[in-house]
């Protein structure tokens, strides 16, 4: 695979980009068609979905549109159909739809709840179950990406359904890379972050949402020390996942925003105590306070330097 203007090529290469009708999704199918790819793009909303497929189309790019909600396996069996069909082969899948429901828990309606899972969750399966298919029988390798969040790696509060499905997303992507090693079919999570209508909601965000919309540039500390930038700013991660050239690159999850790369650990074990014959309540007491309250983490956004109250104009 070539490389081209500090990128890959990605021409040949068939990619399935959910939720792409518009915000991160619409970047990530818009990035990936420039670069080369045919996309099929899909959204729940059938003028989201033509507009960008135009907008593909209209730059001289291959695309076409599936309209369906994920959620269930005939719109993930649509969405593989639309690829071979008007492609004649599948390479890669960026499961990106979503949907925000956000209460805290004890105002969460069973509706609320359902809902966020069935659409990232259960839809992220399902879709990668028939692309996982289908590639297997191809058998020339293949690309699984799905779209977490720093919910899902910290907690967040008032998104107990999305923090926990976001979380299971990274958990399903190290789950197939592990499935999928010997079929060469990589799997790996990306975690965006980006000034976004959703972001713009943050009061410490307030003024670098409105430089943004003015179309004035983001100051360091936004873009570096709070990862905030442009959908367009997330994109190359994805040509890079799409690309030959993250072969050997599965089972990861990938932070990216504004300035900002970031590879988040594995969980791993903090601290070990050994007590001979197991463990009395007390014992756990008296450890917990010798060796290992030191080492317990806060849940949350990690903490970042505050913006200054008044930004440039």
């Amino acid at each position: 695979m070539s490389k081209i203007e500090n990128g890959y090529d990605l021409t040949g290469k068939v990619v399935i980009v959910t939720g792409s009708g518009r915000g991160l999704g619409k970047a990530y199918a818009r990035w990936l068609a420039k670069r080369g790819a045919s996309i099929v793009v899909n959204d729940l909303d059938e003028q989201s979905a033509n507009d960008t497929t135009q907008d593909i189309l209209a730059a001289g790019g291959k695309a076409t549109a599936v309209v369906a909600p994920v959620g269930d396996t005939e719109a993930a069996q649509q969405l593989v159909s639309a690829a071979v069909s008007t492609f004649g082969r599948l390479d890669a899948l960026v499961a990106n739809a979503g949907v925000l429901r956000d209460r805290v828990s004890w105002k969460m309606s069973d509706e609320d709840f359902d809902l966020v899972v069935k659409t990232h969750l259960r839809g992220t399966f399902l879709c990668g179950r028939e692309v996982i298919k289908y590639l297997r029988e191809q058998g020339t390798g293949g690309r699984l990406i799905v779209i977490g969040s720093p919910a899902g790696q910290l907690g967040s509060f008032g998104q107990s359904n999305y923090a926990a499905a976001k979380a299971g997303l990274v958990a399903m992507a190290r789950t197939w890379s592990m499935e999928l090693a010997r079929d060469n079919i990589t799997a790996n999570a990306v975690i965006p972050t980006a000034m976004t209508a959703m972001t713009a909601t943050i009061p410490i965000y307030k003024d670098w949402a409105e430089q943004f919309e003015q179309g004035q540039a983001l100051p360091p500390l936004a873009r570096q020390e709070h990862a905030l930038g442009s959908p367009e700013d997330v994109a190359p991660l994805l040509e890079w996942l799409v690309s030959d050239a993250s072969a050997n690159v599965t089972g990861q999850a990938i932070g990216i925003g504004g300035d900002r790369l970031t590879l988040y650990s594995h969980p791993t074990e903090l601290v070990n105590e050994i007590h001979d014959g197991g463990w009395s309540a007390s014992g756990i007491n008296a450890a917990w306070s010798q060796s290992m309250a030191a080492q317990a983490q806060p849940s949350g956004p990690i903490p970042r330097p505050a913006p200054e109250t008044q930004t440039a104009r």
